[in-house]
């Protein structure tokens, strides 16, 4: 497993939709383990293959230590409840900072594992949080646009102060 180098904001590769992964081979699971060791070198408890200039939708999301580990090629979110929830969120991508941000409480969502088998599974709280941020970020929209405008020029301001 290899820790590999993070695209800091804003690179505007963060802004572009990833394609569909296609081949579920040895390179596939090998690309998901270097996602997992660069998350927790980060740390963070999700990235996805965007965060590293791979531009493939799969994301792994560790919410309780290495025995929670989940990946998920080609997420999509199917469902949304009507019912909002607020969840301080930030990114690999742009560390130091972070907000609060309103999404669905809960979701239905597809995928397919290593191997291409294909899942539907329904997910709330923190878990729900993080693929919507990460199924986000597949589809090139960063976490900041989920705010208002005051607020991600406030969130930009301070990122780039703490890097000055």
């Amino acid at each position: 497993m290899a820790i590999l180098p993070i695209l800091r904001f804003p690179d505007p590769r963060l802004r572009l939709p990833c394609k569909p992964v296609e081949a579920f081979d040895a390179h596939l699971a090998e690309c998901a383990a270097d996602l997992a060791a660069t998350m927790r070198a980060a740390p963070g408890i999700g990235i996805t293959a965007a965060h590293v200039g791979i531009l493939e939708r799969l994301t792994v999301i560790e919410l309780d230590g290495p025995a929670s580990q989940r990946v998920y090629v080609n997420p999509a979110v199917t469902w949304f409840s009507p019912e909002l929830q607020r969840h301080a969120e930030g990114s690999v991508s742009m560390p130091g900072v972070t907000d609060e941000v309103e999404r669905p409480a809960r979701i239905r969502f597809t995928y397919q594992d290593l191997t291409g088998k294909t899942h539907s599974e329904e997910a709330d709280g923190l878990l729900a949080v993080c693929l919507q941020h990460e199924i986000d970020q597949l589809d090139g929209i960063f976490w900041i646009d989920r705010l208002s405008r005051l607020k991600r020029e406030r969130i930009v301001k301070k990122f780039r102060k703490a890097g000055e």
